[in-house]
């Protein structure tokens, strides 16, 4: 049987990057974007994320990849409550 298909946290790899002081044309020229806009739609969830530029966002955020999809925090929120 198949699992869902995880969700990118579209709001923490904006709120990560913020936190690292990386601008948007700063993240854009780290993942090889010309200009701004192609990551930027991808940020604000105007297209999918490809991949191996998740991968390079998670490296570049210093985060583990897994940290970028809604379901871990579903997870840790659900523990909490439970406690």
């Amino acid at each position: 049987m198949l699992s869902k298909p995880k969700k990118v946290n579209l709001e923490k790899i904006k709120s990560l990057r913020k936190e690292k002081g990386i601008s948007l044309d700063e993240m854009a020229k780290m993942l090889g974007y010309e200009s701004p806009n192609g990551y930027y739609y991808l940020e604000i969830g105007r297209g999918k994320f490809p991949a191996e530029t998740l991968a390079r966002v998670a490296d570049i955020l210093q985060v583990s990849i897994t940290e970028l999809f809604f379901e871990k925090d579903i997870a840790k929120m659900a523990n909490l409550n439970l406690a």
